[in-house]
């Protein structure tokens, strides 16, 4: 009764009110920036590089990458006290960050410090644009069978390898969800998963509009039973609603406190060493060299050596320009930077795929978006920090959920959702009959281009290609480890792909207009930043739109591809190890040959998973 009557009168003294949030939010961020044993001083774990002859500190396993992968091998592996791991981030930590932590906020790291701040090359086949590229949904079981098949290991099979999924998820019943199984989730994983105690209004509307086209209702996305159909999102969070990432769920204080782990940030691996003598069959990588992230290559340089493997967990841009500047890539491409060729691998840095979105804009006219989390006005401040107090003191409110509210899952050939289509004209790219080609997403607010929130009542659905046949590559612009490599997608290439989207883009734009979700859309606003004149262009000028608008929706995979043994292309055998050369291996997603139908972030985790449980097996 004493919050409610205190609701009450802050409602009455808005200024004040604001005020006030604002304190207690920055009370509770500072009390939560505890200090954690993350290392700076390159000097405690490694020796730094000089003219003189000396022993360099060792370590069992050496992991570049405190990443989604990083952080859960070097979790896993110091389990057992006789393994010695180095992790080393090119970031600081993100426990500190509110962005990181506020489902809704996630965005706003974006184009920051904390982001690469990478782009694509012009793209030909996508309005020739610059696509920028910052860097819980699985995917159809079919996905992993048709991985198993390419890499020629039944443990990638769905049935076998989702057994990784279940260890590291703890899902948490809603009531306001009953219908989820939960003997389909895992329960005592170190990430917490489940729903928000916040749905946004629309969210209901979007659902039922889905229904009523003829996109089921699925209970949940990830089960043996399939992804087709449409549901709230499913998302990384806890039940006090703070977001999970891996470095929070894995390195928790008591991890970063043995005596086995040593944990280093703000430091960037520049070069793997490999030891080129006689007396192995193949290269064998022996240790990195690495220096300072802020002083961007002017500091000292370091090395520390790796008894057993050095693991790469840097992702599907830096692992491929890592092992290249290492010498392990194409080698002509090597030999044009001046690089001394380790091992000729064709396949680094090629087989580039990546999720492709069309971002479809509409106004609203119930006033219920969450457009005034980035609040213009005294009224939507009031609002924004009225929902921090809301989240602050119960976890619960906007800031609770991911923008992101709904999804749904379905196919391109599907004739109840296209009758107007030819179906046989549009190539099957999906790994069988249950698994999707194409995902509607919708949010609860308008994002323009730049990232930020738009000004005004909207919302928007994001139809997302998940099975293009266009691929691209990764490449080095030169020898020197810290300039960008050149990122080339290759959007929207084939003809597959730009009829595909475009199917989805006349799909969102189909929900909007179906009751109950049409209720919400705001069909008479005719401003030119939106979309509701979508319905009234021709095929041929909705393809051009879509390529002068497309972009990535940050899944890029298939860089270190795994695949059966003398297959072209095929970086990695199935236990992520590089051919040719031993004591390397890969996990994170450039790992995966083709993309899954879903979102990569649970892979890779479960991939983790697997490759620890796999190291561990081999350690002697």
């Amino acid at each position: 009764m004493h919050i409610l009557k205190t609701l009450k009168w802050l409602r009455v003294n808005r200024s004040l009110a604001s005020v006030l949030s604002c304190i207690f939010a920055l009370i509770v961020i500072l009390r939560r920036r505890k200090r954690q044993p993350l290392i700076t001083d390159y000097s405690q774990v490694a020796r730094v590089l000089d003219a003189q002859g000396r022993e360099f500190d060792e370590y069992d396993y050496i992991v570049i990458g405190g990443g989604t992968a990083g952080c859960v091998l070097a979790c896993r592996l110091t389990e057992d006290p006789r393994i010695h791991v180095l992790l080393v981030e090119a970031g600081s930590s993100g426990k500190a960050l509110v962005e990181s932590r506020t489902p809704s906020a996630f965005q706003r790291l974006a184009r920051t410090t904390h982001d690469y701040n990478l782009s694509t090359l012009p793209q030909p086949h996508a309005g020739n644009q610059k696509v920028y590229w910052p860097r819980a949904h699985y995917g159809a079981p079919s996905d992993f069978d048709e991985f198993a098949k390419i890499v020629g290991d039944d443990s990638w099979r769905w049935e076998s390898f989702k057994q990784y999924f279940l260890k590291f998820e703890n899902y948490f019943p809603n009531p306001r969800f009953p219908n989820v199984d939960v003997s389909q989730r895992g329960s005592s994983g170190p990430v917490s998963i489940g729903y928000s105690a916040y749905t946004w209004e629309g969210t209901e509307m979007f659902i039922n509009a889905c229904v009523n086209a003829g996109i089921p209702f699925n209970s949940n996305f990830n089960t043996s039973n399939g992804t087709l159909g449409v549901n709230k999102i499913m998302t990384y969070i806890d039940r006090h609603g703070v977001r999970v990432s891996t470095e929070a769920a894995y390195l928790t204080p008591t991890v970063l406190a043995r005596p086995n782990l040593k944990v280093v940030t703000e430091a960037r691996v520049t070069k793997i060493i490999f030891d080129t003598s006689t007396q192995h069959r193949n290269p064998r990588a022996i240790g990195v060299e690495f220096s300072s992230f802020v002083q961007k290559g002017s500091g000292k340089r370091f090395r520390a050596m790796a008894r057993n493997e050095v693991i790469m967990c840097c992702g599907t841009v830096h692992t491929p320009q890592l092992l290249m500047l290492s010498g392990i890539g194409p080698g002509t491409h090597l030999t044009e930077h001046n690089i001394p060729v380790v091992v000729d691998h064709p396949g680094v840095g090629s087989n580039l795929s990546d999720h492709v979105t069309f971002i479809v804009r509409f106004a609203e006219k119930m006033g219920i978006s969450l457009s005034y989390l980035q609040p213009s006005d005294l009224h939507t401040k009031f609002k924004f920090w009225r929902d921090i107090l809301e989240y602050q003191l119960g976890g619960s409110g906007p800031l609770s959920s991911s923008i992101g509210a709904g999804a749904a899952f379905c196919r391109s050939d599907n004739p109840v959702l296209f009758p107007e289509y030819d179906h046989d004209k549009v190539q099957d790219s999906t790994s069988g009959p249950g698994s999707p080609d194409l995902e509607l997403i919708l949010t609860s607010v308008l994002i323009h281009a730049d990232g930020s929130l738009g000004i005004g009542n909207g919302y928007m659905l994001l139809p997302v290609l998940l099975r293009p046949t266009s691929v691209g590559t990764i490449r080095l612009k030169s020898a020197d480890p810290w300039e960008d490599p050149v990122v080339d997608p290759n959007y929207l290439s084939t003809q597959h792909d730009i009829d595909v989207l475009v199917r989805g883009v006349r799909l969102a734009y189909k929900i909007a207009h179906t009751p109950p979700l049409s209720d919400l859309t705001d069909s008479a606003n005719d401003d030119p930043n939106l979309d509701h004149r979508l319905g009234r262009l021709s095929d041929d000028e909705l393809q051009q739109l879509v390529r002068s608008r497309a972009d990535t929706f940050y899944h890029p995979v298939g860089t270190c591809a795994m695949g059966r043994e003398g297959v072209t292309g095929a970086v990695l055998d199935s236990q992520m190890r590089v051919r040719g050369v031993s004591g390397l291996r890969v996990c994170d997603a450039s790992i995966l040959p083709k993309l899954v139908s879903g979102h990569t972030t649970g892979v890779v985790i479960a991939a983790a998973e697997k490759l620890a449980d796999i190291i561990k097996a081999e350690y002697k």
